[in-house]
């Protein structure tokens, strides 16, 4: 639901009635994960997507139904061999739905609108749901802030709310969406409890070392793929806004000195693209060090041998070399700036996601890998 969260801000903004079908669980060759989300509103309109096309139609007039009965409903939809046109998955996946009206009186209104609204904001925030288990607790939400503070609650029973509380913060901590399964001793009503968290976390970073023609197009892949992008270079005849328009923010300073004072984390990634020693061997010492989710620097396979024996020299760990993409990028043969700029946003999702960076074709390797939502369990 988080990731339209704009478009449903403003509805809310708008008082508009709505039901929203969550994806809540997923098998097989599915085409979205959990959380994906499509809303329709009593006008009929639609956005978002849960499956890519497959199963929208079907889906779509669920959305309608909920809105005039009130009812939250979970279905499940999948491929059928036996009738190649009955509604599901092509792709021979099984998706799991969630659908929730969002009427102008329903209790849940404030608590959605709530999440909403930070998510919109790209404050930081999860949203826990009921996704199976008692009736009466189906589709009920509770809005968790960082520091702990909650909104909502999940049918009365304090204990689940704690739990919930504790496990949502958990995750939102590390930016995760996925399910969590609290087992008939912890739900405290006798019964299993199954959610989906979804967390909303400011965008992760991806910090650009290095103000030259290849890192003007990479900026652009870096801001499609979701990231909040800086440059930063120590020269500020190149270091400007008009050769950087896209990116988020330029800094004109030794990377690094910048990358010291600077934030990064968990999904921070840093591209080293000044193939210069005196820039990359003390930048590269203390990038290497940091726990972010990818290291990479520009250069010739040349630059890249003696880069290493210079960073040797200078304490850097065989294991923490290991950790080096470099020469930066895929092979895909890339000479311009932008195919340049596509071979490394290639294999920063690579790394993300798990993928080989082989080609599907002729390959038994899954199409889409385990690496985002995942499932907890609470006795």
């Amino acid at each position: 639901m988080l990731d339209i969260a704009e478009e449903l801000h403003r509805w809310v903004g708008q008082g508009r009635e709505f039901a929203v079908a969550t994806v809540v669980a997923v098998g097989g060759s599915a085409p979205r994960q959990p959380g994906a989300a499509l809303a329709v509103d009593r006008d009929g309109t639609a956005i978002g997507s849960v499956s890519g096309g497959c199963v929208e139609g079907a889906v779509y007039e669920l959305c309608r139904q909920a809105l005039d009965d009130g009812r939250t409903v979970r279905e499940r939809f999948g491929y059928s061999d036996e009738d190649a046109f009955a509604v599901g998955l092509t792709c021979g996946g099984v998706i799991d739905i969630l659908v929730t009206p969002v009427r102008a009186h329903d209790p849940a209104r404030p608590v959605l609108a709530a999440a909403l609204a930070a998510a919109a904001a790209g404050a930081a925030a999860a949203v826990a749901r009921v996704t199976e288990g008692p009736a009466e607790l189906l589709g009920r939400p509770l809005l968790v802030h960082p520091g702990g503070a909650y909104e909502g609650g999940l049918g009365g029973h304090p204990e689940l709310d704690r739990t919930v509380v504790a496990e949502a913060r958990a995750m939102l901590d590390t930016g995760r969406t996925g399910t969590l399964v609290i087992g008939a001793e912890g739900s405290r009503c006798g019964t299993p409890v199954t959610l989906l968290v979804e967390s909303s976390v400011p965008p992760p970073r991806m910090i650009v070392f290095g103000a030259i023609d290849f890192a003007s197009a990479l900026v652009r892949a870096g801001r499609f793929l979701g990231y909040r992008v800086t440059v930063c270079d120590a020269r500020p005849v190149f270091a400007t806004r008009a050769r950087f328009p896209e990116a988020d923010e330029i800094v004109v300073d030794w990377p690094h000195r910048y990358l010291a004072a600077t934030e990064v984390d968990a999904r921070t990634v840093l591209c080293v693209l000044t193939h210069d020693a005196k820039f990359d061997v003390p930048l590269l010492e203390a990038a290497l060090k940091l726990p972010v989710a990818y290291v990479g620097a520009m250069g010739s396979r040349r630059t890249h041998l003696d880069r290493n024996e210079r960073l040797r020299e200078v304490g850097v760990t065989e294991a923490q070399l290991a950790r080096l993409h470099s020469p930066i990028g895929l092979d895909l043969g890339a000479r311009t700036p932008e195919e340049t700029a596509l071979s490394i946003a290639a294999e920063i999702v690579a790394e993300r996601r798990g993928g080989s960076g082989r080609p599907l074709t002729g390959a038994h390797t899954p199409i889409h890998h385990e690496g985002g939502p995942s499932l907890a369990s609470v006795a």
